[in-house]
């Protein structure tokens, strides 16, 4: 049996019937992870995983996902492993604490296989401004696996792991499952703890899955989105999401936004994601255009607010407490300007720079103030498209996965690839990218569905109703299908 085209659902059920022996998963994600070359992890924790494989053999499996190995994107903290969120600056930080998330999938039984590389402090959209280098996307090696999130979606596509934990800032989950051909789940903000996640932007940074499916993803979410009162925006969330998982979406209303499939959107794109709709339409659903004009304000308002965020967040990392720090310096200010200035990547610097200069005085109210509102009136926006609709249908991105090295050469264009993905978080709701295609190049092409705030389980539900009519899902880089 080739394990790595399973589920992590399916590797779960196979370890329960004692078909397969959790070091047996451990050995084969190992082995497949030697034999790729696209980068997507900075730290492997083989050894230990092998040791906690055997320890946890013949204990009850209280979780579906019990023995199956996960790794974790390098912001995410994992006690007494390097956690350097791709960065020189953190050197080899090795936290004395763990994420809670990361808490409570151990507590469930994951086996770590390590973390995962990532775009500098969650700050990119191609895995590419990483201190380790850049991740290639198993699809094409030539192509970008898409950020901040790359590594995650890339060892989850190339089967080097069967699900894996990112975080979302502005779609640095959703962008690179649909680069890469997964599926990425942003809960509802609030719905997972943040404890021990390190901050780029704090009001808008979310931890979520991305693995094969979406019924991996809920089972992840049953396990980590738990109130924890060590995270103040912590929510109380019902639960139940893996056995919620019905099918059945007869009566839901979809919106597609027309803001969304107009002009600067790859043709090929624009029928796969309509064609997903006719899939969810066949099944039930009742699907129409709406309009939601504010779209159009997303990325200058989500540029403004994370940056500003990232420049009070990050001005903590200055060469003294932990992490790396310069040498010959002479003074205590040549100390703090050396340190940033060979510790932070390029992209960083321009955002904390940006951050800086629009919570400045004289710029604080045209520009972060502003922002500010813009937020809260998409969040008004948002509520009203859901009095009419359960859910909206939209892309992920207007392209396929870029080639290495094209977006870095022009920041604003990468920036403007996020304009599907930041409006969800600058309203704190839940959204999924699934795989629904593939363009003439044999690259995935992603939809995006949207809910309510806590309308975690019509998302899910939805792709998985999707899911269960194609096959988009189960194909692999060099595995049939597109290749």
């Amino acid at each position: 049996m080739d394990l790595t085209t399973l589920t992590a659902l399916e590797l779960g059920a196979a370890i329960r019937r004692g078909e397969v022996l959790p070091e047996e998963a451990v050995q084969a994600g190992l082995d497949t992870i030697a034999a790729q070359g696209q980068n997507s992890f900075i730290t492997l924790t083989g050894a230990q995983a092998l040791e906690g494989a055997r320890q946890i053999r013949g204990q009850p499996a209280e979780s579906p996902l019990f023995g199956v190995p996960v790794a974790w994107k390098d912001n995410l903290c994992t006690c007494g492993v390097k956690t350097s969120c791709a960065s020189r600056i953190l050197g080899d930080y090795t936290p004395p604490y763990s994420a809670a998330l990361v808490e409570r999938l151990e507590q469930a039984g994951a086996l770590s296989l390590g973390k995962l590389n990532m775009d500098e402090f969650a700050m990119g959209s191609t895995g590419e401004t990483s201190y380790y280098g850049p991740v290639a996307n198993p699809w094409d090696a030539s192509r970008t696996a898409g950020g901040s999130s790359g590594g995650a979606a890339a060892a989850v596509a190339a089967g080097e792991v069967w699900y894996a934990v990112g975080t979302d800032t502005g779609g640095s989950i959703r962008q690179p499952a649909a680069y890469c051909g997964v599926t990425g789940m942003k809960p509802t903000y609030g719905a997972v703890s943040r404890y021990g996640l390190i901050a780029y932007a704090s009001s808008l940074d979310q931890a979520g899955p991305i693995a094969r499916s979406a019924a991996d993803c809920a089972a992840v979410l049953d396990v980590i989105a738990v109130q924890d009162r060590r995270d103040s925006t912590s929510l109380a969330v019902k639960g139940g999401f893996l056995a919620g998982l019905t099918g059945d979406v007869r009566g839901v209303r979809i919106g597609l936004p027309v803001q969304c499939f107009g002009e600067g959107l790859d043709p090929q794109i624009h029928a796969a994601v309509l064609h997903a709709a006719e899939v969810l339409r066949a099944r039930g659903a009742r699907v129409e255009k709406c309009s939601l004009p504010l779209l159009a304000y997303g990325v200058p308002a989500y540029y403004i607010l994370a940056c500003a965020e990232a420049s009070s967040n990050l001005s903590r990392f200055d060469g003294v407490a932990y992490g790396w720090r310069a040498e010959g310096c002479t003074s205590l200010d040549g100390l703090y300007t050396q340190t940033r200035t060979q510790g932070f990547g390029q992209e960083v610097q321009r955002r904390i720079l940006l951050g800086t200069f629009v919570l400045s005085a004289g710029y604080y109210d045209a520009y972060y103030k502003k922002a500010l509102q813009v937020r809260e009136r998409m969040r008004q926006a948002y509520a009203a498209a859901f009095q009419t609709y359960d859910l909206l249908l939209t892309p992920v991105t207007a392209s396929a996965a870029p080639r290495l090295g094209e977006s870095l050469s022009d920041p604003l264009q990468m920036y403007l690839s996020d304009f599907y993905t930041v409006p969800v978080n600058l309203a704190g709701l839940p959204g999924l990218s699934m795989p629904c295609g593939f363009d003439n190049a044999g690259l995935p092409i992603g939809a995006q569905l949207t809910g309510p705030a806590l309308g975690d389980l019509a998302v899910l539900n939805a792709a998985h109703a999707f899911q269960l009519e194609t096959g988009y899902h189960r194909q692999r880089p060099g595995r049939g299908g597109a290749v």
